[in-house]
């Protein structure tokens, strides 16, 4: 199991009601879920996460968010007062840089202390890393910005923290090769994730997340060109694909060596027992978006039904 998104820190979470790992508190906090997941034999990594410019000032005490460049997200966001229009960011200063890889050391000890068997690096979906990798947010003309090779460069430092920390079997990384996300794109998609995924092979994690949707899916964009072809050949640990992937396609992508798994998100959480669907080709829970998504009660995340439990309330 791969966590839902985890704030490093205060700076990094602007998201009403998400978790965070950065005190002890919230340390203390995972640690019955982690043992609810060992005991039933599972193993669950903690997903960190820096939203960057997409924090509002609201979560700050006023402050501007932090991001590669001064831009502002596109649209709106969900703050505890209601819903506000995105804030221009500042540019993190390189003297901040450092700080900031002491924040996710910090949250990756945290993880460990409350019992996770590994971290995976958010660095996808327009949130801070990706707005550093992508050269439509990142606008910088210092050491990270400009090239290829700097727009990657805080990727593979914080990449590099935390395998140091952890070890390399017990960090992975997401990456989202899938056009714009959140107001972030790249003019050279093929060329720039191709080079991260060269980095993170060369520094060696335990497995690379791509959330790259298939033309046809949801979140499927034709005009896109996909980047897992080019990533295949170059990153040499397992290599994980996800979003709007289902069995039969899920299958195909596995058969044709596009990938050695793929990841499950929004079918896994309302069909608690995908696998068991998936083996004996049973109709799936429809997702019931919109009451329920960002609430803080159980509907829409613990009671959707198992095949068993249909069966019966059926009969």
């Amino acid at each position: 199991i791969i966590s839902e998104a985890t704030g490093i820190s205060q700076q990094g979470l602007g998201t009403p009601f998400a978790p965070g790992i950065w005190n002890d508190a919230q340390t203390e906090a995972w640690k019955p879920v982690v043992e609810q997941v060992h005991q039933a034999g599972g193993r669950i990594i903690c997903q960190l996460w820096h939203m960057g410019r997409i924090v509002h000032p609201d979560f700050l005490d006023g402050e501007k968010p932090v991001s590669a460049s001064a831009t502002t997200a596109p649209g709106s966001v969900r703050t505890y007062l209601g819903k506000k229009d995105y804030a221009e960011a500042r540019p993190l200063e390189v003297s901040e840089i450092p700080g900031l890889l002491d924040d996710y050391q910090n949250a990756a000890e945290n993880a460990l202390k409350a019992g996770f068997d590994g971290v995976q690096l958010h660095a996808a979906n327009g949130y801070l890393i990706d707005q550093f990798i992508r050269s439509g947010t990142n606008l910088r003309t210092d050491e990270y910005g400009g090239s290829i090779e700097n727009r990657i460069r805080l990727l593979g430092e914080v990449t590099q923290r935390l395998v140091d920390i952890l070890g390399s079997d017990r960090v992975s990384v997401r990456l989202s090769p899938n056009g714009d996300s959140q107001g972030a794109d790249d003019a050279t998609p093929i060329e720039t994730f191709t080079s991260a995924a060269k980095l993170l092979d060369k520094i060696g994690i335990a497995f690379l997340e791509l959330r790259e949707p298939p033309a046809h899916g949801t979140y499927g964009n034709t005009d896109v060109p996909r980047v897992s072809p080019n990533i295949r050949p170059v990153f040499k640990g397992p290599l994980v694909l996800n979003s709007d992937y289902f069995q039969e396609n899920a299958t195909a992508a596995l058969a044709e060596n596009k990938a050695d798994a793929i990841s499950f998100g929004r079918t896994f959480m309302t069909n608690p027992d995908l696998p068991e669907r998936f083996r004996a080709g049973a109709e799936l829970n429809p997702i019931d978006f919109t009451p329920t998504w960002y609430s803080q009660g159980p509907e829409g995340y613990i009671d959707y039904p198992t095949m068993e439990e249909k069966k019966a309330e059926t009969a």
